[in-house]
């Protein structure tokens, strides 16, 4: 990124890998605790701080989820009726490990086909050691 004075232009305070997966295991996308056990897991492996999950079963099938982490957090969304998953992956700062909590949760599904578009979301106009994640129980930087 162009610098200038010593600050980046354009900074981005939040990094994304907005994931679908397709063609995964159908009766796997319809078990809300199963989900939840692979993303608690795949986050754990990323290096983030957990700090909830949420998981809700739909009826008659679908599941939504999400795990509220320091750094944001990480949500699927499936019909399996269609053995489909988008899967959103959001966190701030440069610790977490994103394709460890991606490859975790697309091995676990036994994803058999893959599309990935990541975004950045947000430009700040800051130094860049001020656009760190928040970890738990720590106020931003003043």
């Amino acid at each position: 990124m162009p610098q200038t004075e010593g600050r980046e232009q354009d900074a981005v305070p939040g990094e994304t890998a907005d994931r679908g997966t397709v063609r995964s295991d159908r009766a796997l996308l319809d078990d809300p605790l199963r989900l939840e056990s692979i993303f608690l897991e795949a986050i754990r492996r990323s290096g983030a701080t957990i700090i909830r999950p949420f998981f809700h079963q739909f009826s008659p099938h679908g599941v939504s989820g999400i795990v509220v982490i320091a750094e944001s957090h990480v949500a699927i969304h499936s019909w399996p009726e269609f053995g489909y998953a988008a899967v959103d992956i959001f966190t701030c700062g440069s610790q977490v490990k994103l394709d460890a909590i991606f490859q975790h949760i697309r091995s676990e599904l036994h994803a058999q086909d893959v599309s990935v578009m990541e975004v950045n979301r947000g430009t700040l106009d800051l130094p860049a050691d001020q656009l760190m994640h928040k970890p738990a129980g720590q106020p931003p930087p003043a």
